[in-house]
């Protein structure tokens, strides 16, 4: 009896893994049934972002399977996880005024968190109301159709600093950005992931070119997983800030930590080897690799051959490229 039970168990967990695994091949994801119906006039735009991320399981499970129940139920939970997609939430908590010499505005503290995790995945930055102004201006010089009943909330000439204002621009700004963020094509453009990150990512990359390395590092650490999750569909965006954190670890005499990092960049890397990090990033990880012992005559053959496909042209150091992003 007790035998019996066990094998229905089993065959009742196989049924239902087979179930997911057929669900998460054929149905659509939330996402993309409650994609607006505007971004269907989207589909002829110049630019063609990649599918969706996400990661369909190829793997089938026969009725005859050997899992045993245990097997079976991690199976389980790495299909769930697999069929999962990242999706983010926007909060405005909270705002505070400030007064700079003959200027004064409100800054809102947006909370950006993914839904279904802790709240180590949490982002927060700050934006004034300018900022939110000229998104938007941006936003609709490519995107006036998909805008065009969105209702952004205007300027007052009076009244700006009233707790009454200051609360309906939190929820209008929160709603905003829930709204962005629904329609696939903006928020995989630059002008959104641009508002979400490069002031941030500006004031690191002042940091590594005024030799603060800890500082900028403690920066692009707190900007790295937001960048990353915005730019899920292109994941070599990310290699200028992977390789600034790189130059950072480097420069702070941190070289494990540094070939931790270029490994990830070299990973995105591997199919861009004409992407002009490429070069002094190997360049780069051999000189780590054998710093800490490591074995680089992988990463050597690389770079020969990358050598001997390109013309002998000026190459700058990683360090060189890491310096001249974002100047202004």
């Amino acid at each position: 009896m007790e035998q019996d039970s066990h094998c229905t168990a089993e065959r009742e967990l196989l049924e239902a893994v087979s179930r997911i695994t057929t669900s998460s091949t054929t149905s659509p994801s939330d996402e993309e049934e409650n994609e607006p119906k505007a971004e269907i006039s989207c589909q002829v735009r110049k630019e063609n972002p990649e599918k969706d991320d996400m990661q369909d399981s190829s793997a089938t499970l026969s009725p005859n399977s050997s899992m045993t129940t245990k097997e079976l139920q991690e199976y389980w939970r790495n299909e769930k996880r697999q069929c999962k997609q990242i999706k983010l939430l926007f909060e405005i908590p909270s705002t505070r005024i400030v007064e700079h010499h003959l200027s004064k505005y409100v800054m809102y503290k947006i909370i950006i968190l993914q839904t279904g995790s802790f709240d180590s995945n949490k982002s927060i930055i700050e934006r004034r109301y300018s900022d939110f102004e000229k998104l938007h201006r941006n936003l609709m010089e490519e995107f006036s159709e998909e805008l065009e009943d969105v209702t952004f909330p205007k300027k007052t000439l009076t009244g700006n600093f009233t707790e009454e204002i200051i609360n309906e621009r939190k929820l209008a700004f929160k709603d905003y950005l829930r709204l962005l963020y629904s329609m696939k094509y903006i928020r995989r453009s630059k002008k959104f992931i641009d508002f979400l990150t490069r002031p941030e990512l500006q004031e690191a990359y002042g940091c590594l070119r005024g030799g603060q390395y800890t500082k900028a590092l403690e920066i692009l650490l707190e900007v790295i997983g937001l960048q990353e999750r915005l730019t899920r569909g292109n994941p070599v965006a990310i290699v200028p800030t992977l390789c600034a954190i790189v130059v950072c670890h480097k420069d702070l005499e941190n070289p494990a930590s540094a070939f931790e990092y270029g490994e990830k960049a070299l990973s995105r890397l591997c199919v861009h080897t004409s992407h002009r990090y490429y070069m002094p990033l190997l360049e780069t990880m051999i000189a780590l690799a054998y710093e800490l012992g490591k074995d680089f005559l992988s990463l050597q053959e690389k770079l020969e051959e990358w050598k001997t496909k390109k013309d002998p042209i000026r190459v700058f150091t990683l360090k060189e490229l890491a310096v001249r992003e974002y100047v202004r």
